[in-house]
């Protein structure tokens, strides 16, 4: 690869692409017990979300200045044009951090090819933006086409979700109280999309199982051959219904290639237990 492909934690890759791609992730931090914890390092998703299920609640925090610019600094010398890819600058500070370490190394260091890009993307959705920018870059191409292939990826990927329990996101700030109540109440499971980085409700539905059928109606409504991409799951501890979700969109679309993980550590500890997302691109190039 002429290119090296650097990201963060919150791309929630499976480790086995991490590895065969030599994509190196930052991770970012996560609270329990007001113990600080690195995202996939020092905790693993299932035992946060026992902990969560159990009536603890966890927090997050960006990178720090400090890990970012000892990342970055092993590479001032690597002979290979750098890409950091970062967390939706929505959603977390570390792409701004990511900018600042990008400027302060380069004044020491200008001839270190390094670019800094906003995914404005989040979990398997950022992840896949990642996974098909390291393909690009495996195939020998130049820097410049893999932040081509990145800048298309961002603009037309889709992130269709929905939760389990509103309460999560109601800790975490993205909905109301008075939300939270009405939906437990009601059995609503709200479905959700990321938009230019930001969370968008798209629609509200009563059940888990009518979310879940919608989220695949979805998926064709705003999906382009899917049956030539590669399409990501990913399940907050529940791989069962993560696996009837593949199993539906192979037999009504031809989807040959799938990713699938569960929800990582600094994107669960908002969305909670019993996420379910759908990622894939409403444009195919």
């Amino acid at each position: 690869m002429n290119v090296k492909i650097i990201t963060d934690s919150a791309c929630d890759l499976p480790d086995d692409i991490i590895s065969k791609y030599d994509i190196d992730v930052l991770p970012l931090i996560v609270y329990m017990n007001d113990k600080e914890y690195k995202d996939n390092v020092d905790v693993k998703p299932a035992e946060l979300f026992k902990y969560m299920r159990e009536g603890g609640i966890a927090k997050t925090a960006q990178a720090t200045y400090e890990s970012i610019d000892i990342m970055f600094r092993k590479y001032v010398d690597c002979g290979k044009p750098c890409i950091y890819i970062a967390f939706s600058s929505e959603l977390s500070g570390t792409y701004q951090t990511a900018k600042i370490v990008e400027q302060d190394i380069k004044e020491e260091y200008p001839d270190f090819d390094l670019t800094v890009i906003d995914s404005k993307a989040a979990s398997l959705g950022f992840g896949l933006i990642v996974y098909l920018s390291a393909l690009t870059a495996e195939g020998g191409a130049s820097k410049e086409e893999v932040i081509d292939r990145i800048l298309y990826c961002k603009k037309h990927m889709e992130h269709i979700f929905t939760v389990d329990d509103l309460e999560y996101l109601y800790r975490g700030g993205r909905v109301s109280k008075t939300a939270a109540v009405i939906g437990s109440v009601l059995h609503i499971k709200p479905i959700l999309d990321v938009e230019d980085g930001k969370l968008i409700p798209v629609e509200k539905v009563r059940g888990r199982k009518k979310s879940i059928n919608r989220m695949i109606g979805i998926v064709e409504e705003r999906g382009d051959r899917l049956g030539e991409q590669i399409v990501a799951i990913n399940h907050a501890d529940d791989m069962e219904t993560a696996l009837k979700v593949k199993a539906k969109l192979e037999e009504k679309f031809g989807i040959k290639e799938f990713v699938i993980r569960d929800v990582g550590c600094a994107i669960g500890a908002h969305s909670g237990p019993g996420t379910l997302s759908i990622f894939f691109l409403n444009k195919l190039n």
